[in-house]
């Protein structure tokens, strides 16, 4: 199945046992198991081997494991931030993935460029720890609310923190974690974004945007209308089927998961419906099955 581009979504990973079983019989080929801010009271060894159950059973992988906290100032919730790195990068054989993913961190409230020296601390030998285990560090490319000059959580969402990151750390094993759709919240065009960058994109998110341009040139970004929302994929202006060329051009060997919960209409109730639309979307995005050729 290695050249089926696996499509799946993401699950919350204290909540993966209860879950998966409820929605894999939609046809979902990969789960990417996320924390958020802490790995918390999780035995991660219990939850691999039952979670490995479920994937000999329905036939799916874990794609990565996700921790979305602030591991460089470790203030407040994000006090086990940095252990929870650690604890993923340790457990990640065991999910039989080798990706772990999440946020930079950032100095909070400072530009970016001042979180450099932090980052490189603290990534540097996180990065070594995952090398001896065959891992990979993948940095999800969402500003939560940031800009260059200030923010909290990130400092992987603009292509030119993505520059000085990876000449602060120039190691294989570490990339991007990319979706286009917060690229597209900051206007940026993300198609030949990937083009250019497919070569660091170890893990792609299924999340897409609709930009509102009537919007942006009658009232600009900085008024009250909204002119940019999160869309599940199938819903937004993404040609998915591009995406997916350029990944497979550049011998992308990874999954796309379905970033969920963020639609302004295919929520609530439709959440799921939603979700099964964007899967069935993609899975023709990328041709549909896989059908053997003639002998």
């Amino acid at each position: 199945m290695s050249n089926l581009l696996r499509i799946g979504t993401l699950v919350g990973g204290g909540d993966a046992v209860r879950v998966i079983p409820q929605i894999v019989g939609h046809g979902f080929e990969s789960f990417s198991l996320t924390f958020w801010q802490t790995t918390g009271s999780v035995d991660l060894k219990e939850t691999a081997a039952r979670v490995r159950e479920l994937a000999d059973k329905h036939n799916f992988v874990i794609s990565t494991l996700g921790i979305f906290g602030n591991p460089l100032t470790g203030a407040g919730d994000n006090a086990d931030t940095l252990a929870s790195w650690e604890r993923l990068i340790d457990h990640a054989h065991l999910f039989g993935t080798d990706i772990v993913s999440g946020f930079t961190g950032r100095l909070t409230d400072r530009p970016i460029d001042e979180s450099i020296p932090a980052y490189a601390e603290v990534f540097g030998e996180l990065g070594r720890r995952a090398a001896d285990k065959g891992v990979r560090i993948a940095f999800e490319n969402c500003d939560m609310g940031g800009t260059w000059a200030t923010g909290d959580w990130n400092i992987a969402h603009n292509p030119t923190a993505w520059e000085m990151m990876f000449n602060a750390i120039p190691s294989d094993n570490i990339g991007l974690q990319w979706e286009p759709c917060h690229q597209m919240v900051s206007l940026i065009d993300p198609i030949p974004q990937l083009r250019k960058w497919v070569s660091k994109v170890f893990h792609v998110h299924g999340k897409d945007a609709t930009i509102a341009w009537d919007i942006v040139k009658e009232y600009g970004i900085h008024g009250p209308k909204e002119f940019v929302w999160h869309r599940t994929p199938g819903f937004g202006d993404t040609n998915w089927s591009d995406i997916i060329t350029i990944l497979r051009q550049a011998g992308y060997q990874g999954t796309i998961d379905i970033e969920g919960w963020h639609d302004p209409v295919y929520r609530g109730e439709l959440e799921m419906t939603g979700q099964v639309h964007a899967l069935n979307y993609l899975k023709n995005c990328r041709g549909g099955s896989i059908i053997p050729n003639p002998v």
